[in-house]
């Protein structure tokens, strides 16, 4: 199954690129004899609700090396909705860059989720590093993601998806997953797999042929480029799973709980040496009053304004966060909106088509889109629902 029939036709969260078809050699999941706990879904119990702005190039990521005055710019920016799942292969990249300037003591900007990964890479390179940033986590950007790995949203168009990006991207990929099967069972759990429902009126194929194409045509590069890396659904018959809806597809997929992840890579840096300084910059003739000579720029969306980079469109997300239940540990999408069960809160977001929130910049919460949202989700919810 490809994202963008995720997205337009279910409003699904970024699952582990599931396909339509088994594969052979696949065995399909088996469903599971115990039933789903229930979920408190209701508006009362919104706690929070947060937006962010994507960074989106066209292009894709922008990871050259620029000098600006007598300093050497590595840039790392401009993952649109793929920040946290290819930080780790993205930030390899741009390290490796650092670190062939010969220095030794690096200055990373910005302490989202690329500038946490590059620090975190160049001191494991034996580099000293500080981090210099406007905000720190849980202020930043990143902070405000769904937390889901999502290695393709919206990475770049389908008609920027050249050759050697596809072997760039799938490069950052590989290497991000890698990581994170590492950062599995830790305290926190930072990373762990949910299972995950797709949920349709009708059967699935009939429902995502009914679909409109997307107004804007974002690269679909999972299924092509990393298979083995994607779950097999399988598809779950009426009155065989306890949601109140007909049709249901049950995938895999890996999730960050941003909460503790974030608090381990923070404490990480620090014990390894690693300082914050607090600053802002705003142009790149502010960089000359750093100490380093070497600099990995990780500002995301904060490029267009510090470096005029109108290549940047932001691509607005917002996310409604719920009173969490540790005893659950699915979810599900339905009718362009998902439930992720994150261990920090419950999240829900209203996704549409991939272009929803296209070239919008503003961040003030809408409480009835929130609402909306919740209300679409609990009416199909498990029928022990409370």
């Amino acid at each position: 199954m490809r994202r963008r029939e995720l997205f337009v036709g279910l409003g699904a969260a970024a699952v582990l690129g599931a396909c339509a078809s088994a594969r052979p050699g696949r065995a399909l999941l088996a469903a599971s004899p115990a039933p789903l706990p229930p979920v408190r879904l209701s508006a009362d119990r919104i706690v929070k609700i947060t937006v962010c702005t994507r960074p989106f190039r066209a292009q894709g990521p922008r990871l050259d090396v620029e000098q600006i005055g007598a300093k050497t710019v590595v840039h790392n920016y401009g993952h649109g909705g793929s920040g946290w799942s290819l930080s780790w292969g993205s930030s390899t990249i741009a390290t490796r860059n650092a670190l062939a300037t010969g220095q030794r003591q690096i200055a990373v900007i910005g302490c989202g989720a690329l500038g946490l990964t590059s620090a975190t890479l160049l001191q494991r390179a034996g580099a000293q590093v500080t981090i210099y940033a406007k905000e720190l986590p849980p202020q930043t950007r990143s902070t405000f993601a769904t937390g889901s790995w999502t290695p393709d949203s919206r990475i770049c168009l389908a008609s920027q998806a050249t050759p050697a990006f596809k072997q760039l991207w799938q490069q950052m990929a590989r290497t991000s997953y890698l990581t994170y099967t590492n950062l599995l069972g830790l305290p926190g759990t930072p990373v762990e797999y949910i299972d995950n429902y797709d949920l349709t009126d009708t059967p699935y194929q009939q429902a995502m042929a009914r679909q409109p194409a997307d107004t804007i045509q974002f690269a679909d590069l999972q299924e092509e480029l990393i298979p083995e890396l994607m779950t097999q659904p399988v598809d779950l018959a009426p009155g065989s799973h306890p949601f109140q809806i007909p049709y249901a597809r049950r995938d895999t997929q890996m999730m960050f709980n941003l909460t503790a992840y974030q608090r381990l890579l923070v404490s990480d840096f620090v014990a390894n040496g690693g300082k914050f300084v607090i600053t802002e910059f705003h142009t790149p003739e502010d960089f000359s009053r750093l100490n380093e000579s070497v600099l990995i720029n990780c500002t995301g969306y904060g490029a267009r304004a510090l470096l005029g980079d109108q290549s940047i469109t932001p691509v607005r997300g917002q996310v409604a966060r719920l009173i969490p239940d540790q005893a659950v540990h699915y979810g599900w999408t339905y009718h362009n909106v998902l439930f992720l069960p994150r261990r920090d809160a419950f999240l829900v977001q209203d996704y549409g088509a991939e272009s929803k929130g296209w070239n919008d910049d503003t961040i003030v919460p809408d409480r009835a889109e929130a609402d909306n949202a919740v209300a679409i989700l609990a009416r199909v919810g498990p029928k022990s629902q409370a």
